[in-house]
């Protein structure tokens, strides 16, 4: 694995660089980003660039929903859809008509030019769709989100791998991620044949058949006034159509710049927590673990959920 394919100018505060033969300017590279430990943009910047390899294969070909931070982590952030121009001819679009009749041309992170191009807008996370722009109304992957509310990390953990057993129980590989905030993502690779509201539906029935098999643990009540305290909610909603997640390898504005990062299920079970996994030491995790979400994107596994959703009544 190349350790660093693409490297930022080190001292300027405003550069062009050729990315794969692509010109690209780069701005406010001294910004700094995360006051607590010193990162500016330009780390930010260096690295996405350094897990570009690993990252890209999922994002690729999905429309990129901007979340911009432009004062760095601590500052207020805007959600930004529409690609703002000018922007460089080279980057491609995905053009996307909601149900108000809206269109929208959102931005794809191809390559590492245009998600160089992406990040430098001031984006930390990124945060794309679950189907690929040639048919953005069938997803090829369902996925849960783990969000304690109130209660501790380890309970994530248990309400994690209950997921992954239930998930199992159909036959489901799984694959799991911290978010980098405070949960984590389980996420399973299907065949892409069900549109957005099927996959949500299922997911929404086995989301709720998780909390009704712990309710002392789990929740499924999306609205936090229904919520009971001290559970984890299973959020199925995140499967609407035009809902996102922040990716795999995803940087997050957290004090310690913790980074949405793969793990084992072995790894779940003996014990993971979010800060173990930042940007400091992603490179170094892939080394010692490799992609462990190269599966995923090289659609190895993939669930036939209409089959499923043709056949008897969930056992859940």
């Amino acid at each position: 694995m190349s350790v660093r394919a693409v490297s930022i100018p080190a001292d300027a505060e405003n550069a062009t660089i050729e990315v794969g033969g692509k010109r690209l300017a780069l701005t406010n590279l001294n910004k700094v980003f995360w006051p607590e430990i010193g990162l500016t943009k330009r780390d930010l910047l260096q690295y996405y660039a350094n897990v570009a390899s690993v990252l890209l294969p999922h994002v690729r070909g999905r429309a990129m929903v901007m979340k911009r931070y432009p004062n760095g982590a601590s500052g207020d952030f805007f959600f930004m859809k529409r690609t703002p121009s000018p922007h460089p001819e080279w980057l491609q679009t995905c053009r996307i008509e909601h149900r108000s009749g809206n269109v929208i041309d959102f931005p794809i992170a191809d390559d590492v030019a245009s998600l160089l191009w992406i990040v430098n807008l001031g984006c930390i996370d990124l945060n794309q769709w679950y189907a690929t722009c040639d048919d953005v109304d069938r997803p090829d992957y369902l996925h849960f989100d783990l969000d304690p509310g109130d209660a501790p990390f380890e309970n994530v953990r248990e309400a994690a791998l209950l997921v992954h057993d239930g998930l199992a129980a159909f036959g489901m590989k799984s694959y799991a991620k911290t978010s980098g905030s405070k949960g984590m993502h389980v996420y399973v690779p299907i065949v892409r044949g069900p549109l957005q509201k099927q996959v949500w539906t299922f997911a929404k029935t086995f989301a709720f058949g998780m909390a009704k098999h712990d309710p002392k643990l789990m929740t499924a009540e999306y609205k936090k006034e229904k919520r009971p305290p001290g559970r984890v909610l299973v959020d199925y909603n995140q499967n609407r159509w035009g809902s996102t997640l922040a990716s795999v390898y995803s940087a997050r504005p957290t004090p310690l710049a913790t980074v949405s990062a793969p793990v084992t299920w072995e790894e779940v079970e003996s014990g993971i927590r979010i800060e173990d996994f930042h940007m400091r030491n992603m490179m170094q995790r892939l080394k010692d673990a490799g992609d462990l979400w190269a599966p995923l994107a090289a659609k190895r596994g993939r669930f036939d959920l209409e089959e499923l959703m043709h056949g008897a009544a969930l056992p859940l």
